[in-house]
């Protein structure tokens, strides 16, 4: 038997998730939660073989949540399954150790398959995806420019981001610009919608 933790921030989706997965003979949902800052500590309490993580969750993403697994506890392997099917997010999750990226859409029978094998220690990646992974390739933001491109998508201003990120507002301007170059945004706002449909935020 393979025991499942689910994390989604939509109880909705999450106890649809819970339904079909247990429907399979040997797979057994034993915990769920709507934080990613939870996913650790119920995996633990758990004994989860498998976390199915969506990406964007309240408190933690479910990228960060498979680093966090893959750091403190990996005996309990990740699959993101998300509705944001981005390029971007793929290259990332892998990189924070997921073994398998899956979009909502894909069947249940699908799904289970894609269970099955993370947990046999294989990958599970949304072949269409990956393709796209490939044509994007990797974000072209450094670390920093990402940082500060993500407290600009906010809306705040040059000094509050500044101060957020510790730099001064030179090397802020400095980071949005050069941000707004690699991406082929003319503006802030543009730069981060790119970034965003991307996956590189």
């Amino acid at each position: 038997m393979i025991r499942l933790l689910l994390a989604d921030d939509q109880a909705l989706v999450r106890g649809a998730l819970a339904a079909l997965l247990d429907l399979e003979s040997d797979l057994d949902v034993v915990a769920q939660v709507g934080r990613g800052d939870e996913v650790l500590d119920a995996a633990r309490d758990s004994g989860a073989d498998v976390a199915l993580l969506d990406v964007e969750m309240p408190g933690l993403d479910g990228i960060a949540a498979a680093a966090r697994l893959r750091e403190d506890l990996p005996s309990c392997r990740s699959l993101i399954v998300t509705t944001f099917g981005r390029p971007g997010y793929l290259r990332r999750a892998l990189d924070a150790g997921a073994s398998g990226f899956v979009v909502k859409d894909t069947p249940a029978e699908q799904l289970a398959d894609a269970v099955r094998r993370v947990h046999a220690g294989l990958r599970a990646v949304d072949p269409d995806l990956a393709v796209a992974s490939l044509a994007v390739g990797d974000s072209p933001l450094t670390e920093r420019e990402a940082h500060v491109l993500a407290l600009a998508a906010d809306g705040g201003t040059v000094a509050l981001i500044a101060a957020e990120a510790f730099l001064s507002e030179g090397t802020v301007r400095n980071y949005l610009s050069s941000a707004m170059g690699k991406t082929g945004g003319r503006t802030r706002a543009e730069a981060v919608r790119i970034a965003r449909e991307n996956g590189w935020l």
